[in-house]
């Protein structure tokens, strides 16, 4: 199976961020667990979402959408980092 440059790059960022795990407390891995975005970034990423898969975002729009893409990335590595804390905090 091809690895896509999107899975290196996940692959690579969860590589990178693999020590915050050890850093976490089970209160900080609750929390960024628990992260969610307010509900005006929220309808903001879900606009430029639709427009950009009608084609129809301007330059500067699409540099704000990718740069919202790669933050929700880095924050779902960081939630798999901290569930994976908590799970270890459960353990006997």
């Amino acid at each position: 199976m091809t690895s896509t440059v999107a899975d290196r790059s996940r692959l690579a960022l969860d590589r990178l961020l693999d020590p915050v795990r050890a850093a976490l407390t089970p209160e900080s891995a609750r929390a960024i667990a628990d992260l969610r975005a307010d509900a005006a970034t929220q309808a903001r990423l879900d606009w430029l979402a639709e427009r950009h898969h009608e084609s129809q975002l301007t330059a500067e729009e699409l540099e704000e959408y990718e740069t919202m893409v790669h933050a929700v990335s880095m924050i779902a590595v960081l939630q798999a980092k901290a569930r994976s804390a908590l799970k270890r905090f459960a353990s006997p």
